[in-house]
């Protein structure tokens, strides 16, 4: 399903669902942002009203004593009447205030109603039963509303406390809600993001793999993208240019064998011609007409090796398409490699060194030989009289390692990206010496390659370090 998406869709719907999922995470939390004010608001406003409906009270309860007390007194009904209505504002408070405490006792305003109701009916009496046992029923009927009153504020500050303590506890449940849901929309988001990028990443490296392998001219590895349809497509893409390019390769190999031997044919006819020539077959040569044979004779000397080069290249190139693998000791196959080239190292006055030692590896012997006999050889054909080149054996990380190293000038910079280009020759030659064919390093590159390892050039003070990395199969 998700390979018929392409690469920009899948990145696109990525950023979506990590864009969703913290938009979520975000409204929630503004959500419950607006909850708990809400809350808080209704909370202070709840507060206010018990505060105020609480002092109401209080403050009637005094009026309604002092109404009470003033009739008795100048038995005035106007002071009656206030104490109806001071009652009855009174009565609504209360109700008010017990509509918000519903855990408070029922008893404290049933108490505080009957008290008002006992001093009202005394109030009614008629005026002649006005007496001190009068006044002082009138006194026991209001003597409990202050206390009524303060055990109402108890209540009321209880209450407020109460819902005071809900809406933190509230607050923090939500602030530790709000904690878990971003923490985890965070790991969610960085899961899905490293998921999807991993998941992303293999074809782009799948489609780097592809072009190195191109680029180190292996052409018999199929080519094949996992992932979004753009990137398989261009997967294919790069098999059709490996399969092309194979082709070419295939057509010009066989075209340069069909014309090294073409060539051949003329040339050593050429060489025969020549050396007819300098014999005096065809008659004695003026000192000027053999200083010309002589040049001819150079020349097709030196054009017969660059043919017999490119013959041996492109033998080089079809049989590293062909191992012949065994379990070899590498050791004794660079000491018969180094033997094998003993006159050439001391005729230059060369030593040649070894050291380290490695586990047996399984090469193609031969093509193996054929590589460090070129390593060698070049490293003769670049060293001083009288220098050292050095072989090293090792392992590193399940690799074999073969280095050697010369006292010759080096590679300069500007070589170092083509050294090992077929027929490519570096800035820095020997002195005096015959310009080679440029195609040693070459088969070595092939070679090793063809074993699945690496030719590398390695960075050197002095001289050239070439560094072959072999993998032990596992």
């Amino acid at each position: 399903m998700l390979s018929k998406l392409s690469f920009r869709q899948l990145l696109l719907g990525v950023f979506l669902l990590i864009a969703v999922l913290l938009s979520a995470a975000s409204l929630h939390a503004l959500w419950t942002l607006d909850r708990l004010a809400a809350h808080s608001r209704d909370s202070g406003r709840l507060a206010l009203a018990l505060t105020t409906n609480t002092q109401q009270l209080a403050e009637r309860s005094v009026a309604m004593t002092r109404s009470a007390r003033q009739y008795l007194v100048l038995d005035d009904p106007a002071f009656r009447k206030r104490y109806a209505d001071t009652m009855h504002d009174a009565l609504l408070s209360l109700d008010a205030v017990a509509a918000a405490l519903p855990d408070a006792p029922p008893a404290l305003f049933a108490q505080w109603r009957a008290s008002g109701e006992q001093a009202w009916d005394i109030l009614q009496m008629p005026s002649a039963t006005r007496n001190t046992k009068r006044q002082q029923a009138l006194e026991r009927a209001l003597a409990p509303l202050p206390g009524l009153g303060e055990q109402l504020a108890t209540e009321v500050k209880q209450e407020v406390e109460r819902r005071n303590g809900e809406l933190l506890a509230e607050l923090d449940q939500r602030r530790a809600v709000l904690k878990a849901q971003v923490i985890a929309s965070i790991l969610l988001a960085a899961v899905l993001a490293g998921g999807f990028g991993l998941w992303l990443s293999r074809p782009l490296e799948q489609i780097e793999q592809a072009i190195d392998t191109l680029g180190e001219n292996r052409y018999d590895q199929p080519i094949a993208v996992r992932g979004p349809s753009d990137l398989q497509h261009v997967g294919q893409q790069l098999n059709w240019l490996r399969q092309r390019l194979a082709d070419l390769e295939a057509d010009k190999a066989r075209f340069l064998r069909h014309i090294s031997h073409e060539l051949k044919t003329p040339l050593a006819a050429l060489r025969e011609g020549v050396a007819l020539l300098q014999d005096g077959v065809a008659g004695a040569l003026s000192p000027n007409q053999r200083e010309i044979a002589g040049i001819l004779n150079q020349n097709t000397v030196a054009l017969q090796s660059q043919i017999e080069a490119l013959l041996r290249y492109n033998a080089a190139t079809f049989d590293a398409q062909h191992l012949q693998r065994e379990m070899t000791d590498i050791g004794s196959l660079l000491a018969q490699a180094i033997d094998s080239q003993r006159l050439q190292w001391q005729a230059a006055r060369l030593t040649v060194a070894t050291e380290g030692k490695a586990r047996p590896i399984a090469i193609d012997t031969d093509k193996l030989s054929i590589a460090i006999g070129n390593l060698l050889s070049n490293a003769v054909r670049f060293s001083p009289a009288g220098g050292l080149v050095s072989f090293r054996l090792g392992e590193l990380n399940d690799k074999l390692l073969l280095d050697c190293v010369d006292q010759g000038p080096g590679v300069a910079p500007a070589d170092a990206a083509r050294i090992f280009e077929p027929f490519y020759q570096g800035q820095r030659q020997p002195p005096g010496a015959r310009r080679g064919n440029g195609i040693g390093l070459s088969i070595v590159h092939e070679y090793v390659a063809a074993h699945g390892g690496v030719l590398k050039l390695q960075p050197s003070q002095r001289g050239a370090h070439f560094r072959i990395e072999l993998p032990y199969e596992t």
